[in-house]
């Protein structure tokens, strides 16, 4: 029996390391998968010269056609999953140009909606004990909500997918419409991909808990600040306060990989994760230092 995980985004940053861990310390193979060819192999190569053997395959998260592929080749190929880490994800730099309902647009494609698209798709093919872990944010905490009914919506036990996908959706109008503000969000679309994200492992959990395999887990994590692309590696103005406590990716990578490896029957499960491995309440009116 071989064991399967897969990692999206996988060709840079956090999503590199975070292939690198799971190839040291997880017994099955490795799947490090990027929207890029050229780039996901590229990675691969640096990987295998540390000795290390992750297998490539490419993988759209925004694209139907990709996804589907990946996932008839994984069917087919081995009939299942047991670690699905979901990293891929996109941030408008703060000093982009596009207009914000574009960037709440675009933003939420990739990392709500694509993250959903991969989930749909590979969720059958996860055996009893499978782990999967979502990348969120500190970010993606409810917290960053300012609309107080807003948040009410969103910490209801009783949310549906289909209701979180309508609240996502009606963010991304309310951006192109310029009201957004004025209905409770915040002015950051990344915050509020990542708020849904957050949101969605908690709805993803309780459909586990009702699943015939046993002990299916999935955990929203929180890496820290992290020395990345995506950060500007700490040098625009915005992240200047948060500089002297930046992460490298490798130190980024610890948390995911630590749920994905998850003993089991493990109480850690529909939780919001800090980078130090603790279990930070979602609910709480704000967040740890990051």
């Amino acid at each position: 029996m071989t064991r399967i995980a897969v990692v999206t985004g996988g060709n840079k940053g956090i999503g590199f390391c975070i292939v690198k861990q799971l190839c040291q310390k997880f017994n099955g193979i490795v799947y490090l998968t990027a929207r890029n060819t050229n780039l996901g192999q590229a990675a691969v190569t640096e990987l295998e010269k540390l000795g290390l053997k992750p297998h490539f395959h490419q993988l759209d998260v925004s694209d139907d056609d990709s996804v589907n592929v990946f996932k008839e080749y994984l069917s087919k190929t081995y009939n299942r999953l047991d670690i699905l880490i979901n990293n891929a994800a996109i941030a408008f730099k703060m000093d982009a140009t596009d207009p914000f309902g574009i960037q709440a647009e675009e933003t939420l494609k990739i990392n709500y909606f694509g993250l959903k698209k991969v989930c749909n798709a590979l969720y059958p093919l996860l055996k009893p004990h499978a782990r999967v872990v979502h990348l969120s944010s500190g970010a993606g905490h409810l917290s960053k909500i300012p609309g107080a009914s807003l948040r009410a919506k969103l910490s209801d036990p009783d949310l549906t997918e289909e209701d979180l996908d309508k609240l996502m959706n009606d963010f991304i109008s309310s951006a192109k419409a310029g009201t957004h503000v004025e209905a409770g969000w915040p002015q950051s679309a990344y915050s509020v991909s990542k708020v849904g994200v957050s949101t969605l492992t908690r709805i993803h959990q309780k459909l586990f808990d009702k699943d015939a395999r046993e002990d299916l887990v999935v955990n929203s994590v929180h890496p820290g600040f992290v020395d990345t692309d995506m950060t500007s590696h700490g040098r625009s103005s915005a992240f200047s306060r948060y500089r002297a406590s930046m992460m490298t990716p490798d130190r980024g990578a610890q948390a995911p990989v630590y749920l994905a490896l998850l003993p089991p029957n493990t109480d850690i499960k529909g939780k919001y994760i800090w980078s130090d491995n603790t279990v930070v309440d979602w609910l709480a009116e704000s967040t740890p230092p990051l």
